[in-house]
């Protein structure tokens, strides 16, 4: 091989890792500057849909009815626009409200005062229904979060909603201890 063909395939491996050092830091600069999409971690971690008592519409009576949402995060979330619902169609929207880092937010039916840890839908009737309903939440871009299920119509899979640590049947949950899907009726549905 002749000194200047040496010199030609040098300069031509050197124009090659240049540029492909090139496409690399490009690459890279390209996906810092993409926003990161992180999950966030906010999560219905308990439900009451029965309220203990009779369902007799009262304010007691909506305002013991409830969905609790979680942030597992040390950072708050802005849940303004978000919305809970149930399996009918009938829908809660959050308003101007923040989640801060690790904490809860109980959602009443009833009317009541919005606080940092109570949120109330201002409803005269009762939403969650007793023997079986579905709990949805969906971020302020209609994108699903997370729902809990239960009774006899929910997903088998989805063991979140009563008889767990997150729903009904245990004593954080209910609070009588008595489950759900029983024949004794409880004034709804």
């Amino acid at each position: 091989m002749s000194v200047s063909t040496s010199v030609t395939v040098r300069r031509l491996v050197a124009a090659a890792l240049a540029a492909g050092t090139l496409v690399g830091s490009a690459a890279v600069s390209a996906s810092a500057a993409e926003p990161r999409h992180e999950r966030t971690h906010v999560a219905i971690s308990r439900v009451q849909s029965d309220a203990p008592g009779f369902d007799d519409r009262s304010s007691r009576s909506l305002n013991a009815e409830w969905v609790e949402i979680t942030n597992s995060t040390r950072r708050a979330v802005n849940l303004s626009g978000w919305t809970l619902s149930d399996r009918d169609g009938n829908r809660y929207t959050f308003r101007h409200y923040r989640l801060a880092g690790r904490s809860t937010v109980r959602v009443h039916t009833g009317y009541g005062r919005d606080t940092n840890r109570d949120l109330y839908q201002d409803r005269r009737n009762e939403v969650w229904d007793n023997r079986s309903d579905t709990a949805t939440l969906k971020n302020d871009h209609r994108r699903f979060v997370d729902s809990v299920s239960w009774g006899r119509h929910h997903d088998r899979d989805d063991n979140r909603g009563h008889g767990d640590n997150r729903g009904h049947g245990d004593n954080r949950g209910h609070g009588d201890n008595r489950g759900h899907g029983d024949d004794r009726g409880h004034g709804r549905r």
